[in-house]
């Protein structure tokens, strides 16, 4: 299935059905009085968030999302049928901008969250509605309200709970292969993750979720290579593991080009929990890793941890200290959702 994570799609609401104007017309009854029907109300618009979707590529051919009209008001006072609903099933995680792109109307963060986009309009009375003791023959109705019409911008950002960042190359998609049960394409040539991958990972009982991002080089957020698009599925997450090829002369240039373009892209993503690691150290000499790892830490401010990819040496530990992290925001997230849900007074 192709990846798409934005997508335009033009949106309406049903229009109300018509009010009726009519009259009893029986025989032996003089006077039957009037007996036209409401008119239906017309259908909502709504977003529901769902699971076992991960991409927008559906609305790439349905791009046009209309509810029913509401039916017509008859005689013998039947008010016409209520339009249906459409229902736009997206993944979860999606958020819905106006035409703009940036109006935000809602985040579907949560599988089974629902949004009214657009409301339906209502039916028009019948004649029959508006009979009196003074007026008991009204010959006028009203019609149904009109339809609500509106473009919207589907935008996709992933749920996950940490992410994989760093240059084409740095060995990403081979730590993803490593520690989860995904199966990304891995090759000996830059941009070989064109949309991000997704892997469950399990660690000392702790689940979570790893996204691997294609990756970045300098002038991303200037739209060199694939751009940074695809750095909005990290904003969800709770942590950011940043490989950093080892083989490579530059390890600081590197480390520094990286970061570089998270403070551009900006959005938070630069004061995420941050976890740097010194990847493919299986093809490097004792002496040498022990440079590269004092300019990576010097260049980097932290703890650097020594990873390989392909061996395994040194994984266990990396994805100890990233559970370390998501506990502690899921723990936090704990604490905010049972104080909002506490009793008050």
């Amino acid at each position: 299935m192709k990846f798409l994570d934005v997508a335009k799609v033009y949106t309406g609401s049903g229009a109300g059905g018509n009010g009726c104007v009519s009259f009893r017309r029986e025989k032996f009854i003089e006077y039957g009085g009037p007996n036209g029907g409401n008119g239906g109300k017309g259908g909502d618009l709504w977003a529901e968030a769902v699971e076992n979707l991960n991409t927008l590529i559906d609305y790439r051919y349905q791009q046009h999302v209309m509810a029913k009209n509401g039916q017509h008001g008859m005689g013998r006072e039947m008010s016409g049928a209520n339009g249906d609903d459409a229902i736009m099933r997206v993944p979860v995680g999606t958020q819905i901008y106006e035409e703009d792109g940036e109006t935000l109307i809602c985040d579907l963060a949560r599988a089974g969250q629902r949004v009214l986009l657009l409301r339906g309009g209502n039916g028009g009375f019948g004649n029959a509605h508006f009979k009196t003791s003074t007026n008991q023959a009204p010959r006028h109705a009203n019609p149904g309200q009109p339809a609500e019409e509106k473009p919207i911008i589907l935008k996709l950002k992933l749920i996950a709970d940490a992410g994989l960042i760093g240059l084409p190359n740095a060995g990403k998609s081979t730590f993803l292969a490593r520690v989860s049960a995904a199966k990304p394409k891995i090759a000996d040539y830059p941009f070989t993750t064109l949309t991000p991958q997704l892997g469950v990972v399990r660690i000392d009982q702790t689940d979570f979720v790893l996204a691997d991002l294609p990756g970045l080089i300098e002038g991303a957020h200037e739209g060199s290579g694939l751009g940074d698009r695809f750095l909005g599925h990290a904003e969800r997450c709770g942590a950011i593991l940043h490989l950093v090829d080892g083989t490579q002369s530059t390890i600081a240039r590197a480390y520094k080009t990286i970061r570089g373009e998270l403070e551009a892209y900006g959005h938070g993503l630069a004061d995420k929990p941050e976890i740097v690691a010194l990847n493919k150290i299986d093809a490097i000499s004792k002496p040498e890793l022990a440079r590269k790892k004092a300019a990576l830490e010097k260049a980097s401010g932290a703890k650097v941890f020594l990873i390989s990819g392909v061996s395994g040496e040194g994984v266990n530990d990396v994805l100890r200290a990233m559970a370390s992290e998501i506990n502690k925001r899921r723990n936090k997230e704990r604490r905010g959702d049972a104080a909002a849900g506490a009793w008050s007074p």
